[in-house]
């Protein structure tokens, strides 16, 4: 795109994007359709069909409205993903644990990710849009200011801060996408899984008969693990001379 239209989302379209009311203008003969009315219903739709299903004329059916109500006030359907992906990111507070004001940096780190992973898991197909756009509304600016903000009171210098932050990042969106993908299987599958492991011949698999009982782990419990495996890392990278 050219400089005059900038790419929703980038940061020309942040920086230039008009001062928007929190309700549409009013077209003849039809009543106000305020933005954040039409975003939740953005973020709802694309909960129920995901990004690939979604069009502006579906979302103006579910409003009741009409598409060229719609592109009054969004230039398509790629602006909207940007204020749906700015409008989950929103809710990752209700997900932060209440921490004591001792808590080291690891915690707080592993809180914040861990936020972000369950806001996502409420919004399993909201996870692609960030294959698509690096999020820099004000909520994901606030985000991504407290966890480096950690980072670099932990004593983490600028660059390994910035990297540390886009690698957990990384590491959270993955694992969402899987959520996405129907990777949450329920108790019968995965005990499937473990007599299927359980039952394989031990001297050609013995390693995976050995584990079989643990096996599969729930996406939430790899997060974790992993999560903390990372964490543990970024320690000890911290800690050399």
């Amino acid at each position: 795109m050219s400089e005059r239209d900038p790419r929703p989302g980038s940061p020309h379209w942040w920086q230039n994007r008009p001062r928007q009311d929190k309700g549409a203008e009013q077209g003849p003969g039809r009543p106000s359709m305020p933005r954040e009315r039409v975003i939740a219903a953005a973020v709802a739709l694309v909960d129920e069909v995901g990004p690939g299903e979604f069009s502006m004329r579906l979302l103006a059916q579910r409003l009741g409205s009409s598409t060229a109500t719609l592109y009054r006030h969004f230039a398509g359907k790629d602006e909207i993903f940007v204020h749906v992906v700015e409008h989950v990111l929103g809710e990752i507070p209700r997900h932060v644990p209440r921490l004591a004001a001792t808590a080291t940096w690891q915690e707080r780190l592993v809180a914040s990710a861990t936020a972000l992973f369950f806001t996502l898991k409420d919004h399993p197909k909201v996870a692609a849009l960030f294959g698509d756009q690096v999020p820099l509304g004000p909520r994901a600016l606030a985000g991504r200011e407290a966890a480096i903000g950690i980072l670099l009171a932990g004593g983490f210098s600028a660059a390994a801060a910035a990297r540390a932050y886009a690698a957990i990042g990384h590491y959270v969106v993955g694992f969402a996408v899987q959520l996405r993908a129907g990777g949450m299987s329920d108790e019968a599958e995965n005990q499937d899984i473990r007599e299927f492991c359980g039952a394989l011949d031990p001297e050609r698999y013995p390693a995976t008969v050995t584990a079989a009982p643990y096996l599969p782990i729930s996406l939430p419990d790899e997060f974790r693990f992993g999560l903390q495996l990372i964490v543990d890392g970024l320690a000890n990278h911290l800690a050399r001379p």
